[in-house]
């Protein structure tokens, strides 16, 4: 019997059994609802083919059943001045898709996670040249947005390579698989063969950064204001296409990107008070008072990627085809300032006390290959995909205090890696059913994934002999060899899709899938989307499909250790258990499973000339069995109870992966382009909305076994529950012009987020939380060409100086944080950069 996604909620229709073939059928034919073709942002023509969506021959971003955002290689680079980043490109295009930035948050620091719709990054399906792109290694456990996926690395992806993304704001689980419940983007590679580019970009933030001060521990005064130059960043890209004898193409290229940290720590307003004895009055931290020791801020990353990508005729009309990224990342974070009179310190190593630094060594490779061609009226494509992240954390200017002196003071905290080897087969014909005519597609994939994790040094997670200290590397306790983990899985899946143009002004397609687990089961999924065109001008599409995703191998068998707040807000050790280990199951947590969903979408298009297009959707996405990190649970009997059962002493606080949720995420997307001709050039507007509510529908109690332990309440608490809902936007609005001729481009747009809310719970009573206003960041840009070759670009991102509200003094730990990262806006303020391209 099927353990995942049943299509239809009850397993019988009065009391007939429904098999799965029935419900599927039931499935794709109850519900019957229209559809027109997806609203671009017009950074790339409406009449070019897509590729997400349906796999029905030559539709078009104006013409497919479901809505899809299409973005172009001139928008992307403007973009993503700020860092060369394709993850805050896509944020400032894309009305659905979030990309915040994170600080102290270990690896997420480095690794940041993207979400589509405000739901969890895990549940977007990446695909490159429509192949699917494999995670990162990495769990997010410290960063607030994202907290516990293992996200695809955006930034890993060479955002100069590209030609364009597509956006697929639908549910596509039963066209693509595991991960497609948000939507699909995917990222297609430039194809040039011939000529090629050369740029530099260098950029900087200049801002006014405001913060409080104070007369003494927790007195707020007043506030200061500072005229801060940083996160200095140089970008270059050079990428070239070659005729490969007049058979195929080679397009191939690099980037190398070194970004400077930004410093946004506030003054210490007596942040030494809000940890428990000893730490606390002295002479020795009261010091510190309006020191800005403490730091927020982005990390400092230097960054090379290179990509290559091509495709070759043989005789008889098939192709060879290949393309390849890698990506390696250095980066260096923060942590939380640990003072010289504490446990968290020996004074003979620091007698000031000291900041750790968190170190991340991210190395990404994808590599994919195959051959496609036509066999007896057969499209066929026949590939091998493999993708594989290693993740290195690690802390300099740290040490393990249970070691005094003695202890090192770099330490490697863990490592990570993930591999993920995809085969694929697919195959499409014609369909001629006389007045009927479309597309059949089949296919069948078979993908390998296995997840590692290694312990880091000895000292990083071992007790010494000083018994009153805290036990393991201050900033990240390190990986303990019982904690590492090795484990792997098949999966297997098949799929069949029709697309029909039934009239000239009606299409529909149908969709289904069936997949495999070696470590879950299998799943049956099953989509119908349609479109009908009233007249030339007007057409109304909609959709009705369910979706699901599988558990990543590192949710079930990840376990490790990090410093976070705790009860009374102090700073203790919580170990994140894994799912699938002893001290779990003793503590009443079940095993994970699945996560399903049901997706539906209506909407429509209207097109008036070829001048203006404007599409909208409304959609509801249910997510039964919502996989998220449950809340920190605290005893000094669940400490003991570890110590003395599993002998593993020293953990403070736990939590573990749980499907303890459901959730109910509802909206609309409303895309509109006008162009008109304007002087000696073309003008162009265009106007983004989206709004996406969360809500959760169903939160499991603690087990009884944890119950016993004097623990009460949910298993989700107040602050995972404002990751899960409101800790994202609801609402994003864009509104671009630019203006071309064939020297001058002149680009303004103005990115408006909505509200965020941020429920920061130090497990004592009451739990803190704060609603952040909206706030708009204004990006300019001018190009001119000098000549067919040379053009200079001038702009800026957030040319205003914007920030969020500052944080409340419930909020910003006594003043050090005092701009929060949940503002999608950031806490860097105005960006400045000058960017020269060479063509050849």
């Amino acid at each position: 019997m099927s353990r995942l996604c049943s299509i239809t909620p009850s397993p019988t229709i009065g009391e007939i059994p429904v098999n799965r073939a029935t419900k599927l059928l039931l499935a794709t034919t109850s519900v019957f609802v229209f559809a027109a073709g997806g609203g671009a942002l017009a950074q790339e023509a409406n009449d070019e083919i897509v590729v997400v969506g349906a796999r029905a021959a030559e539709r078009t971003v104006l013409n497919t059943p479901v809505p899809v955002d299409v973005l172009g290689p001139d928008a992307l680079e403007s973009a993503g001045a700020v860092g060369g980043e394709l993850g805050a490109a896509l944020q400032t295009l894309a009305p659905s898709f979030n990309f915040q930035r994170q600080s102290n948050s270990g690896p997420a620091d480095i690794v940041r996670a993207a979400q589509l719709r405000g739901m969890s990054p895990d549940q977007t399906l990446v695909l490159v040249n429509g192949k699917r792109r494999h995670t990162t290694s990495v769990v997010n456990l410290e960063s607030k947005v994202g907290r516990g996926a293992t996200p695809v690395d955006f930034n890993s992806i060479p955002l100069s390579a590209l030609r364009r993304v597509e956006v697929l704001r639908d549910g596509a689980g039963a066209q693509y698989g595991s991960d497609a419940i948000a939507g699909v983007i995917n990222l297609m590679l430039d194809t040039s063969s011939e000529g090629g580019e050369i740029s530099v970009t260098y950029g900087a933030h200049v801002t006014d950064f405001t913060y409080p001060v104070f007369d003494g521990p927790f007195s707020e005064r007043g506030t200061r204001t500072d005229e801060i130059t940083d996160g200095e960043t140089l970008f270059l890209t050079a990428k070239a296409g070659f005729n490969l004898f007049d058979r195929g193409f080679l397009s191939l290229g690099g980037e190398y990107k070194d970004r400077e940290a930004t410093r946004r720590g506030g003054a210490d307003g007596g942040a030494f008070f809000i940890f428990p004895t000893p730490v606390g009055s002295g002479a020795a931290n009261e010091a510190f008072l309006n020191a800005r020791q403490w730091n927020a801020g982005d990390p400092k990353v230097e960054d090379l990627n290179l990509w290559a990508n091509a495709a070759y005729s043989l005789d008889g009309g098939a192709e060879l085809y290949g393309f390849a990224t890698f990506n390696d990342r250095d980066g260096q974070g923060s942590a939380f300032f640990r003072y010289p009179d504490s446990t968290q310190n020996v004074p003979a190593l620091y007698p000031n006390g000291f900041r750790p630094i968190t170190t991340g060594e991210n190395q990404d490779l994808s590599v994919s290959g195959g051959v496609r061609g036509d066999l007896g009226g057969w499209f066929y494509d026949v590939s091998l995909t493999y993708g594989a992240n290693d993740y290195t954390f690690g802390l300099k200017n740290s040490l393990n205090a249970s070691f005094g002196a003695a202890s090192q003071r770099n330490f490697k905290v863990a490592e990570f890696g993930f591999d993920q080897l995809s085969f694929n087969a697919d195959a499409s014909t014609p369909v001629d059913l006389g007045t009927a005519k479309g597309t059949f597609a089949v296919g069948f994939e078979l993908r390998r994934e296995e997840f590692e994790s290694k312990p880091g040094d000895v000292q990083s997670y071992a007790a010494g002999p000083i018994t009153t200290a805290p036990i393991g590397s201050q900033g990240a306790p390190g990986l303990a060899p019982t904690d590492a983990a090795s484990s792997d899985r098949d999966v297997y899946g098949v799929y069949g899709e029709l697309g029909l143009e039934v009239t000239p002004a009606f299409f529909v397609d149908v969709a289904a899938r069936y997949e495999e687990y070696s470590d879950f089961g299998d799943a049956l999924l099953g989509k119908i989307a349609a479109r009908y065109e009233f007249d030339p001008t007007f057409a109304i599409r909609g959709s009705i499909s369910n979706s699901f995703r599988a558990p990543s191998l590192s949710q079930i068998d990840f376990a490790f250790s990090t410093s976070q707040f705790g009860p009374g807000g102090s700073l203790q050790t919580i170990r994140t258990l894994r799912n699938s280990g002893p001290i779990a199951r003793a503590l009443g947590f079940d095993e994970l499973k699945e996560e399903t969903s049901e997706n539906v979408t209506l909407g429509f298009v209207s097109r008036v000339g070829d001048d203006f297009t404007f599409s909208f959707d409304v959609f509801q996405i249910q997510v039964d069995d919502r996989i998220t990190v449950s809340e920190g649970f605290f005893s000094p009997a669940l400490t003991n109870f570890i110590a003395t059962r599993f002998a593993t002493p020293g953990v403070q606080g736990v939590n573990v992966f749980t499907n303890a949720v459901d959730t109910e995420t509802r909206g609309f997307d409303a895309v509109a382009s006008y162009k008109v001709d304007a002087g000696d050039g073309q003008l162009t507007i265009t106007a983004a909305i989206n709004r996406s509510e969360n809500e959760i529908k169903r939160i499991d109690r603690i087990p009884a076994q944890l119950a016993a332990l004097g623990i009460s309440g949910d298993l989700v608490g107040p602050e995972e529950r404002n990751t899960l809902t409101t800790a994202a936007p609801e609402q994003k609005v864009t509104l671009t012009g630019q203006w071309e001729t064939d020297q001058l481009s002149v680009l303004a747009r103005l990115v408006h987020y909505g509200e965020t809310e941020r429920v920061f719970s130090f497990f004592a009573p009451g739990v803190p939380s704060q609603t952040y206003s909206a706030a708009a960041q204004l990006d300019l840009e001018g190009e001119y060409r000098f000549t067919e070759n040379f053009a200079l670009a001038l702009g800026g991102a957030n040319v205003l100086d914007s920030y969020a509200d500052r944080s409340s003094a419930d909020i910003y730990t006594a003043g050090v944080f005092p701009y929060d990262v949940i503002s999608p806006i950031g806490f860097n303020g105005a960006y400045w950069y000058a960017r020269a391209k060479l063509s050849f």
